[in-house]
């Protein structure tokens, strides 16, 4: 005898295909949101990783600026330094042409002429005095042509004593009635060897 089933098969296959269904969408509903799970939290994390190479790279060059300031004003300083080494240098170097230049306005310097003011700017030298007369003024100035360590000497100005009270100081310097007041300028410069030695 042939079997009819009479139970509602087809409403119970589609109630297991649906079941099916659901459960196959919620398997692909959580793998879907594991794996974005899982991807969101590798992208954080390289993110982070990323962040964190940010940061000890904006370390690193605020490091690096300030060891370029510390060598900048490392390099100020050396350079302030060795100015003040040359400065020294020159100095020391030009001590001894002092005493010289001093001893030969010495040497140079004729009976009956004072000076009242020697001013030295650079190489320069502004000289003011009284002379007994115009004759030892330019006896003076032969001398100072003729010292190895003076040249071009130059006059500016001689002047014949008058009733001035400045005049009358200068002349009673010398001890004379008659005075001639003078202003004149050298140059300093160095000998050659050869003259040094002498």
């Amino acid at each position: 005898m042939a079997r009819i089933n009479l139970l509602p098969w087809r409403e119970q296959l589609r109630e297991e295909r649906k079941k099916q269904f659901f459960m196959l969408l919620a398997a692909v509903v959580l793998f879907s949101g594991g794996v974005i799970f899982l991807a969101s939290q590798y992208i954080s994390g390289q993110i982070d990783r990323q962040t964190a190479r940010n940061n000890y790279l904006q370390t690193q060059n605020a490091n690096l600026e300030q060891r370029i300031k510390a060598i900048s004003e490392l390099k100020t300083r050396r350079k302030q330094l060795l100015a003040r080494m040359r400065i020294i240098q020159d100095l020391q170097g030009n001590r001894p042409i002092i005493g010289r230049i001093f001893d030969q306005l010495v040497r140079t310097l004729p009976d009956g002429v004072y000076f009242t003011e020697v001013k030295m700017v650079d190489k320069q030298i502004n000289i003011s005095g009284a002379a007994e007369s115009n004759n030892r003024v330019s006896d003076l100035m032969r001398n100072l042509d003729a010292s190895p360590w003076l040249e071009s000497p130059t006059l500016t100005e001689v002047k014949a004593k008058t009733d001035d009270a400045s005049d009358e100081s200068a002349a009673a310097d010398i001890g004379t009635d008659q005075a001639n007041l003078f202003q004149l300028s050298v140059r300093q410069t160095a000998p050659a060897v050869e003259e040094v030695d002498k």
